[in-house]
């Protein structure tokens, strides 16, 4: 059974009130794959760039657990396992495998995993079985017209939708996807990537949809200007706590998030350890989103 809300807040670096805990966590790079296209997101395979969606390499899901206790060996702070990326979590079937042997083996870790929700709402009770206690979905607007200016396109079901079309499927399955998984008890974090210009002065209607559908905690993360989104600005610490401030209104807001990339090992902010775990470097580029 999923542990709550306020056993997180002590447990899990991304939930923690107040001052950043040390608790430690591990990001498995697991899932190599996407079925969306964030016109923000830039993919990468590589060993220095500090962002979401950038991993050394992807290892395999019996990969897993000898790098978890490795991980352990160098950081025993760490009390979480988890995948968010560096492609979407439910775009194969890796991380939900992932999941399973890691309740076998380590039973006390806790488990969380980061999804774009496109497959959420008919995978939500195969993540309910593999007994996760935490979900981040990415939902960076509710009005599919603003979504369909942060995202060009979705792959569901083998069949390609643009435009506002793949946005109402899109934001149809978070939505759905996020009251299925919170009524079952596990906790549920909402990421939005703010940008100036598109959905900046939407973020109330957001906030307050995600946390009528279920949602926990709310973390609003500022846009790194690249891919199709190079031109607009980064947001500014004052329109980053603008944002913050309105969501707030609704639901719990996530202030402390390092952006963590998808091969993360050791205490956010602090040491890292990837470098000691991860030895197979592959320079890559890949530009499809990791939601």
């Amino acid at each position: 059974m999923a542990i709550s809300y306020e056993e997180l807040t002590d447990k899990h670096p991304c939930y923690a009130r107040g001052k950043r805990n040390q608790t430690g966590r591990i990001h498995l790079p697991i899932s190599p794959t996407c079925n969306i296209e964030c016109r923000f997101c830039d993919r990468r395979i590589n060993d220095y760039e500090q962002r979401p969606g950038v991993a050394s390499t992807v290892i395999r899901p019996e990969e897993a657990l000898d790098v978890i206790e490795k991980s352990l060996e160098l950081c025993p702070e760490i009390k979480v396992a988890g995948i968010a990326g560096p492609g979407d979590t439910l775009a194969s079937d890796y991380a939900l495998e992932t999941f399973r042997l890691i309740q076998e083996k380590f039973p006390d870790l806790v488990k969380c995993m980061s999804t774009n929700g496109l497959l959420l709402s008919e995978k939500a009770q195969e993540i309910i079985d593999t007994d996760i206690d935490s979900l981040t979905v990415t939902v960076n607007a509710v009005d599919p017209e603003i979504e369909a200016k942060l995202n060009r396109g979705i792959l569901w079901h083998g069949k390609h939708y643009t435009g506002v079309e793949a946005a109402e499927i899109l934001i149809k399955n978070q939505l759905e996807g996020i009251r299925k998984v919170s009524a079952a008890g596990i906790t549920i974090k909402v990421n939005t990537v703010l940008v100036i210009g598109i959905n900046d002065q939407h973020i109330e209607e957001i906030a307050k949809t995600v946390k009528e559908a279920g949602a926990s905690i709310y973390n609003i993360i500022p846009l790194i200007p690249q891919h199709e989104l190079k031109d607009y600005p980064a947001p500014t610490c004052a329109q980053i706590d603008g944002a913050r401030a309105r969501a707030q209104q609704y639901i719990d807001v996530f202030r402390h998030c390092q952006r963590c990339r998808a091969d993360a090992i050791g205490i956010p902010g602090e040491k890292d350890y990837g470098d000691q775990i991860w030895v197979s470097r592959i320079a890559h580029k890949d530009t499809f989103s990791h939601g």
